[in-house]
């Protein structure tokens, strides 16, 4: 079963990474922070799990050959800078407005994206399964914290030319955003620590029950 999960799983996260980055969100980003953050969104929390759950296991996972490099809390920490400094408004209005610096703020979201859900999911994962676990939690952590930070802002951090024509405010622009970053970014996070778990309890009552 698994071996039939994987490539399918593998084929839906490039096709996500496809829609997204060939498809209308990238001009619509420009002028619009829901649409940058709904990017964001689905590279970190769709394509990443879905590609990390198709390599997991496979010649392309690396998780096992470089274990420090896969270390869950790193790996959280990680992305946590590099998330965060992309949503510093200079940077955030560089990547808008630069075709290149918006290349690299999206490639980056999805090495850091991969690197934390390989830690989780990948073949070092039975090495240290509580720590994956922690590695998930920590990062909705911040995703979450992100998402309130921005959604309950009464100051414009970002403003996007085609707020008005949206019929938003740059602000409610800006807290739709967070809104979308705080429902979907921290909670894919967290099903996947929970996945994690259930999975670690389940292995242990079925030692248990063997023994």
């Amino acid at each position: 079963m698994r071996m039939i999960w994987r490539p399918l799983s593998l084929m839906l996260g490039l096709a996500t990474l496809a829609a997204v980055w060939l498809g209308p969100l990238p001009a619509m980003a420009d002028q619009l922070f829901v649409c940058h953050m709904v990017m964001h969104v689905m590279v970190v929390a769709v394509a990443a799990p879905l590609l990390a759950i198709g390599i997991a296991g496979g010649r392309m996972d690396v998780s096992s050959r470089i274990p420090v490099l896969f270390s869950p809390i790193l790996a959280s920490v990680v992305e946590l800078f590099v998330v965060w400094a992309w949503h510093v408004p200079a940077l955030h209005h560089t990547a808008r407005t630069s075709l290149a610096a918006q290349v690299l703020e999206q490639a980056s979201y999805l090495v850091v994206g991969l690197l934390v859900w390989l830690a989780a999911f990948g073949s070092v994962r039975h090495q240290r399964p509580l720590a994956g676990i922690a590695g998930l939690l920590l990062t909705s952590m911040h995703m979450t914290l992100l998402g309130v930070l921005l959604a309950m802002s009464g100051k414009v951090l970002f403003e996007h030319t085609g707020s008005a024509l949206a019929g938003l405010s740059p602000l409610e622009d800006q807290q739709m955003g967070g809104v979308i970053m705080l429902i979907f970014g921290g909670t894919a996070y967290l099903l996947g620590g929970l996945c994690l778990l259930a999975g670690l309890l389940r292995d242990k009552s079925e030692t248990v029950t063997a023994g």
